[in-house]
């Protein structure tokens, strides 16, 4: 039980952090749509399936133990962050076709995009490995890690999707939509400074 509490408590506050998964999802339930922010707010849940996999297949421990594998999985998911905010960075103010462009995520792209923002996030890796190499218990059975590792993802899920839904609220997003240039420019700038983070971040775990 103390085991159960201890998983949920961490999760739940690691969840909620701020970090790249919540600008994304912010940024597309703003910019784009309420099912857009939704999707990216799955696609991360599915990449936080990826960090249970393959720490519970081993390979978690590998990553812990090897600071040059650590690094490249570190500078892949840099390079990414930093791709999607200059992208962002290099938006161009609103015209009047705005709301047709604007709003072309298709919902595979959505998707995708939550995915790999998690996938490759490091932060995630190191929280998954370090609550499965320090909290759980060695003689855990495998079922019961395993629904460790589905309420993670689940809990990514929920949390994200309410994000998505308060950012899209009508009200909300009416008002800054106005000023939508400068708010993909931020998200835009906090992806980039993130990214730098975590590439001038090294050896550091």
């Amino acid at each position: 039980m103390t085991e159960l509490i201890a998983v949920i408590t961490i999760t739940l506050l690691a969840v909620i952090s701020p970090g790249p998964d919540f600008a994304m999802v912010t940024r597309n339930s703003l910019m784009l749509s309420r099912r857009a922010g939704v999707l990216t707010a799955l696609g991360i849940g599915l990449g936080v399936l990826v960090h249970v996999t393959y720490t519970l297949g081993g390979v978690g421990l590998l990553i812990q133990q090897s600071l040059w594998l650590f690094n490249a999985i570190k500078l892949v998911g840099a390079v990414y962050l930093i791709y999607l905010g200059v992208k962002m960075l290099r938006a161009k103010p609103a015209g009047p076709l705005a709301d047709s462009t604007v709003a072309s995520l298709s919902d595979a792209a959505a998707l995708r995009t939550g995915f790999l923002t998690n996938a490759l996030n490091p932060k995630t890796t190191v929280f998954i490995v370090s609550l499965f190499m320090q909290v759980v218990r060695p003689d855990t059975p495998l079922a019961v890690q395993i629904g460790y590792g589905a309420f993670i993802s689940v809990a990514h899920m929920a949390w994200f999707s309410l994000v998505a839904l308060c950012f899209s609220a009508g009200a909300v997003r009416d008002r800054l939509l106005a000023v939508r240039h400068w708010i993909d420019r931020a998200f835009g700038g906090l992806l980039v400074g993130f990214g730098v983070l975590l590439a001038v971040a090294r050896g550091s775990r």
